[in-house]
């Protein structure tokens, strides 16, 4: 005798070789031997034999109309041999039962299984919903099919226009066009991002990666609402004319300086900064932006500033005008230039002139000051701000030494070309900036903590930088406070600070106390979208020193060794790996053949030619 049987989800036949009730020994087409139990057995069965019965059976399954066979279904709950009876007219043969349960059991949005060889039939409108979700999976895998075809063929779909953020920077695989993508970039070998090029759908490898960093952190675009500037009180006004120095493209122009001098000889020195804190209240509708932007967004030929226009232009420290600003003042002795004495105000100032880089470095640099060259805007007011900050960078036990000045690169874009320009870090114009930004914002980070009142300074501890709500020495700097101030207008977390010192200069209640919970918040925001916005920045600085290399038709380019097989090219800031580079000590200086270079993946290919011996 025969079996006809379900195991695993599926049927199966075999001989019985012995029946224990409850379990029986059968043996399949393979000789296969095997331990069923009884309650398993669908069907007994003389003929035909085992091979033929299940080929047989799985025909008639074939040849029965499901939807007939639903419909000769009873409404309740049913017997497979009692359905196979109804339809077929006669008391079914074993091979009609066993096509009849084997089509049962493949459909199982029409019927429903309820135990052994036991369904019920599935309601209509639970029926036709199950065969409409069908329908819809084989249209959508047709269209994946066209899809993928299309792309693989260089061809972009018209229905992609609209995905095309979502394929590229925050794919959803749960979409037919990902999916799509993913199987042609696997069958052409490339990636989303170069399959889409392929395609024409990134005319602009400049805006992939500018539209990435856009989609990521700015997705409700970088527009801002239109919001009003908070009148503030009547501030009295200063007795000096300030000029600020600044890149040409700055207008975002917080700081400017002053020379006077005093009645007793020495000299006063004042750093002014712009002090959009008296306009811009906590929780207002602009304090709200610049909190959600932390910073300003800056990139080769263009940024993205944290207020917004109208807001820089009441609070900029602009030429011709008077500008609410919060003054550091420190007199000088005339002889020494040591400090001998210090004030803060907040002030109205009157703005003589702004100063830039390309038109006052070619005045006002080493050489000239050493030819004693005075003849421009502002000369004795630089030139004895020039003396004053190598006594402050003295006094934070810095060397004046120049020997191994570090180069600083600037990116000018015009017309999609790009210009890279380099300046020595440590020039007059930088010192002068850089150590009066850093006596302001030790000065003041000093106050806060004399005071008692909450900052957020930034420290460093064995060469760790970090930012902290609790004032510590950055040794790098030299100095035992340091609390961002100078750069309200373009870094949110100075703007809190310029807030904090304002409070001790009016003594009045400060607007975050110690321990609060929305100081710790903004230190942690403003640490992420900084860290964020600067690799971006660096990002972008290595697509256009690929695309000048592009530009430029440079075939070779001269690059020192860093370590192992890293470089870094000789007249531009891009750095990169040559998997061919021979064992060589750090500042050789070797000549590369560029072989490729890639826009989308910020990368190039690069063969070493040759070297020259380290210098002495």
């Amino acid at each position: 005798m025969n079996i006809f049987y379900e195991e695993d989800g599926g049927f199966k036949v075999g001989n019985i070789l012995a029946d224990n009730t409850t379990s029986l020994q059968v043996e399949n087409t393979h000789g296969k031997r095997s331990k069923i139990k009884s309650a398993n057995v669908m069907l007994r069965f003389a003929q035909p034999g085992l091979s033929e019965f299940l080929t047989q059976a799985e025909q008639v399954a074939a040849d029965i109309d499901v939807e007939f066979l639903w419909e000769a279904s009873p409404p309740d709950e049913f017997e497979f041999g009692t359905l196979a009876q109804e339809y077929f007219g006669h008391v079914p043969n074993p091979v009609e039962a066993a096509g009849a349960l084997i089509r049962l059991h493949s459909s199982p949005m029409h019927f429903y299984k309820k135990g052994k060889g036991r369904y019920k039939a599935a309601p209509p409108d639970a029926l036709k919903s199950a065969l409409a979700s069908v329908e819809k999976k084989r249209l959508q895998a047709e269209l994946q099919t066209r899809y993928t075809e299309q792309l693989s063929t260089f061809q972009l779909p018209a229905e992609f226009a609209d995905h095309l953020s979502m394929i590229l920077y925050k794919p959803d695989r749960n979409t037919i066009e990902v999916k799509a993508v993913e199987a042609a970039c696997a069958a052409t070998h490339l990636s989303a991002a170069h399959l889409l090029e392929h395609c024409g759908a990134l005319p602009s490898t400049h805006d992939y990666h500018l539209n990435k960093f856009l989609f990521e952190n700015f997705p409700r675009g970088t527009g801002f609402p239109d919001v009003t500037v908070e009148a503030h009180p009547e501030l009295p006004l200063a007795a000096v004319n300030a000029f600020s120095i600044d890149d040409a493209s700055t207008t975002e122009i917080d700081d400017a300086f002053s020379v006077e001098k005093l009645a007793n000889g020495n000299w006063r020195i004042g750093i002014h900064i712009a002090a959009p804190a008296l306009g811009i209240a906590p929780n207002s509708p602009i304090d709200a932006i610049a909190a959600q932007r932390m910073s300003t967004v800056y990139m080769p030929g263009d940024k993205i500033t944290m207020l917004p226009d109208s807001v820089v232009q009441a609070f900029t420290l602009c030429a011709d005008k008077v500008c609410p600003a919060l003054s550091l003042y420190v007199e000088a002795d005339a002889a020494t230039l040591a400090i001998v004495g210090s004030e803060s105000r907040v002030e109205r100032l009157h703005i003589a002139s702004n100063l830039r880089h390309d038109t006052l470095e070619p005045l006002f640099n080493e050489e000239t000051l050493a030819a004693g060259k005075l003849d421009y805007d502002h000369a004795p007011e630089l030139r004895l701000l020039w003396d004053f900050v190598q006594k402050l960078e003295a006094a934070r036990g810095k060397s004046a030494d120049n020997s191994t000045q570090q180069i600083d690169y600037t990116f000018h874009v015009e017309n999609d070309r790009i210009t890279i320009g380099h300046r020595l870090r440590g020039s007059p114009i930088d010192k002068v900036v850089s150590e009066l930004m850093i006596l302001a914002n030790s000065s003041w980070g000093k106050l806060l903590d004399d005071h008692d009142v909450a900052g957020i300074y930034r420290t460093q501890n064995n060469g760790k930088v970090k930012m902290s709500t609790v004032a510590a020495p950055h040794q790098g700097l030299g100095v035992a406070h340091y609390a961002w101030s100078s750069s309200p207008l373009r870094r949110y977390v100075d703007l809190v600070n310029q807030r904090q010192i304002i409070s001790v200069l009016r003594a009045e209640p400060p607007v975050y106390a110690r321990n609060d919970t929305a100081l710790f918040s903004i230190l942690r925001d403003f640490d992420t979208a900084y860290t964020t916005y600067n690799e971006f920045q660096r990002g972008m600085e290595r697509y256009w020193c690929l695309r000048w290399l592009l530009q430029e038709d440079v075939k070779q380019a001269d690059a020192l060794v860093l370590r192992e097989n890293l470089v870094k090219f000789a007249d531009i800031p891009l750095i990169g790996r040559i998997p061919s580079l021979p064992e060589m000590p750090p500042n050789t200086r070797v000549t590369l053949e560029i072989t490729s270079i890639d826009l989308l993946d910020l990368d190039f290919d690069a063969r070493y030619l040759s070297s020259m011996e380290v210098p002495a």
